[in-house]
């Protein structure tokens, strides 16, 4: 298994005597890929472990076998021993175009509507209707009416309609500040989906109060609330209409973790610039589907519609029909990555201050994926069983993946609250 750690590491901006203090375990390849599944994941759950622990001295580890389970938290979880449903709609999938393939999202009620309005029919003749429509036009279409969906293309096509990928991870300092107090640290979280709530669940495992806000009239599917809510708060909170609330949120936060298009929060005042400025000493951390820059920049993305576009579908093809991931590794190790990136410049601030900028997009992730040389997929399946926990939950008893990874021996544990989406108070417990 190719060792990916350092040059994460590097990016993040950490010194590399830490390396030292990471052992990997395992299979070197779990889950069957032409790309390098298993070494992305362990360098992405290395680097956040590293940062977790930045400074102590104390040894860390990621068991491949472990890893894998947690790639792929969402397909574990279940409720009393029954599962809760798939987060993929019957549309969401790839379907055949007059003149290649388009993978459709509508996972959520609002995406299914703009999806239908687009086709002009019911969805039980959606297939028949994309199929007499080329598939960049759909694209075009879908993005325009509030809908998502993307045209398979080989890299080589996606490169040509993009440009330039952003990086796997950016940083810089927005303005001065002085070093924060250590506490423990506050995460206002402003993510939905898998990345950026994997990120910030992530956060909550190695010691953080995090508190998650989600707007009343877009509930979450349930499946991805009981997979990546352990050990946080949710609270449901219309910024629109609670700025006073949202500031004093703002105030009380250590780190800031949003994961929506770049400038969609701007209006409440969520812009990075406009955080450093009222907030001196804040970590932000922002996610996207896309990347700050280029044409794609504002469309709605999600990692399935992000690894048709870039070619990585094309690529996992078979039998003519475009493939995918064998997990949402671009959510997964995007999370992973970022949870490092707010860990680190959380000790950075607290060492020499600064309010610092933490940028990532599943696109950049994606282009490393790429940049790796390939792979001959193997399908090593571990038994899931010793890589799942049971928490305690208003709505009965949770399976859930164990958090991946080891600090000075001990592994790494879900802590209280258990999963319950937008039962908590907007607020910071004293």
């Amino acid at each position: 298994m190719p060792d990916l750690l350092p040059a994460v590491w590097v990016a993040l901006g950490g010194a590399a005597e830490e390396l030292d203090r990471i052992r990997v375990t395992g299979p070197p390849a779990v889950l069957p890929s032409r790309f390098p599944v298993t070494a992305v994941g362990a360098a992405a759950v290395g680097a956040s472990l590293l940062a977790a622990t930045a400074g102590t001295g104390v040894p860390v580890g990621v068991d491949t076998a472990g890893l894998a389970v947690a790639l792929r938290s969402e397909r574990y979880v279940r409720l009393d021993g029954r599962s809760v449903g798939s987060p993929f709609d019957p549309l969401s999938a790839f379907h055949p175009t007059a003149d290649g393939w388009l993978r459709l999202h509508a996972n959520y009620p609002w995406h299914r509507a703009a999806a239908l309005r687009v086709l002009g029919c019911a969805e039980a003749d959606a297939p028949a209707a994309i199929a007499r429509r080329g598939a960049v036009e759909l694209e075009t279409a879908l993005h325009a009416a509030g809908g998502i969906g993307a045209a398979v293309r080989t890299e080589q096509e996606w490169r040509a309609a993009s440009g330039t990928p952003p990086p796997l991870v950016e940083r810089r300092v927005l303005g001065p500040a002085a070093p924060r107090a250590p506490r423990r640290p506050r995460v206002l979280d402003l993510t939905r989906v898998i990345a950026g709530p994997v990120a910030t669940r992530t956060l909550a495992a190695h010691g953080a109060d995090v508190l998650r806000l989600d707007p009343p009239d877009r509930p979450e599917i349930p499946l991805q609330a009981y997979d990546t809510l352990p050990g946080k708060r949710s609270a449901l909170l219309d910024l629109a209409a609670h700025g006073p609330l949202l500031e004093e949120l703002l105030a009380g936060a250590d780190v800031v973790v949003t994961g929506y298009r770049p400038g969609a929060l701007d209006r409440f005042g969520l812009a990075p610039g406009a955080l450093a400025r009222r907030h001196p000493g804040l970590v932000i951390v922002t996610l996207s589907a896309w990347g700050q820059e280029g044409p794609w920049a504002r469309r709605r993305g999600f990692d399935s519609i992000v690894q048709a576009a870039c070619g990585i579908a094309h690529a996992e093809a078979a039998g003519g029909v475009p493939g995918a991931l064998p997990a949402q590794l671009l959510d997964h190790a995007t999370g992973y990555v970022a949870a490092a990136g707010a860990l680190f410049a959380l000790y950075a601030q607290r060492r020499t201050g600064g309010s610092h900028h933490v940028r990532l997009a599943l696109a950049g992730t994606a282009a490393w994926l790429q940049s790796l040389p390939r792979t001959d997929p193997a399908d090593l399946p571990a038994d899931p069983a010793p890589h799942l926990v049971e928490l305690e939950s208003p709505a009965g008893r949770l399976t859930l993946a164990a958090p991946p990874g080891t600090v000075d021996g001990e592994p790494l544990s879900w802590p209280a609250p258990a999963p319950s989406f937008g039962t908590a108070q907007p607020r910071w417990d004293p």
